[in-house]
């Protein structure tokens, strides 16, 4: 079966946007591999959660902030299909 994400936001904090925009890109780069992606509004002030099943993939509050899109897709990617190529966003950024 294939594997659902949860994507917890704070509404209040307005991650509204933010998290259905994250949904449309996992979404489009993940049709195959996803059941789907649920928008889950939070009860906890500040929560910013990305779960695939059980597993927790991302924290806002853990890491002290938002991830780029691309980093989202590489956490997701690991889980769901580690084989798939993301193309230009597997690619490193040099310094």
């Amino acid at each position: 079966m294939k594997p659902t994400i949860t994507i917890e936001y704070c509404p209040k904090c307005g991650w509204l946007l933010r998290a259905a925009y994250m949904a449309q890109e996992l979404l489009t780069t993940f049709a195959d591999e996803l059941q789907g992606v649920l928008l889950m509004p939070s009860e906890v002030s500040g929560r910013y959660t990305i779960c695939i099943g059980d597993q927790k993939v991302f924290d806002r509050k853990e890491i002290g902030g938002f991830l780029e899109i691309k980093e989202v897709k590489q956490l997701v990617r690991d889980v769901v299909a580690p084989g798939k190529s993301l193309g230009h966003a597997d690619r490193k950024v040099h310094d």
